[in-house]
C-alpha cells in the first residue's frame, strides 16, 4: 500500500491548478508518477470516498477531494461511514493508529467506566 503517495497526490491536487486540469482531462493519466496501487488508483479515479477513507486517507485531505467532486458535507460523511461498513476498519494512517472506534463506542466506554467506579 502506498498511502503516502495517495495523500501526496490529493494534497497536490488541492493546490496545483495544472494538476487539477490534468485530472479533469484524464484521471488515470494524472496519476502517472505517483506510486499508487491498483486499488488506490481505482478509488482516486472513481472517486470512492469510502474506500479512500478505509485505506487510511486523512479526513482533512479527503474532504477537499470530496469538495472538488462537489460532494456535499453530509454525503461525504455518509460515504466515509459506508466505506467502513463495506470495507472494514481503517487499514492504515492516523485513524488506524489511534484505535478510533467511533463516538458511540467511546461514549459507552466512558459510561461503563463511570458505573464501575474507574472513571
Amino acid at each position: 500500500m502506498s498511502l503516502y503517495y495517495v495523500q501526496k497526490f490529493l494534497f497536490q491536487l488541492n493546490r496545483d491548478e495544472a494538476l487539477k486540469v490534468a485530472y479533469d482531462r484524464d484521471r488515470e493519466a494524472a496519476l502517472d508518477g505517483y506510486d499508487v496501487s491498483d486499488e488506490e488508483r481505482v478509488a482516486l479515479v472513481a472517486p470512492d470516498i469510502g474506500l479512500l477513507y478505509h485505506l487510511g486517507v486523512n479526513g482533512q485531505i479527503l474532504m477537499h477531494f470530496a469538495a472538488l467532486h462537489q460532494i456535499e458535507w453530509s454525503d461525504y460523511l455518509q460515504r466515509m461511514r459506508d466505506g467502513l461498513a463495506e470495507h472494514g476498519p481503517v487499514r492504515e494512517g492516523v485513524y488506524a493508529v489511534t484505535g478510533y472506534v467511533g463516538v458511540e463506542a467511546h461514549t459507552a466506554s466512558l459510561a461503563n467506566a463511570s458505573n464501575d467506579g474507574t472513571a
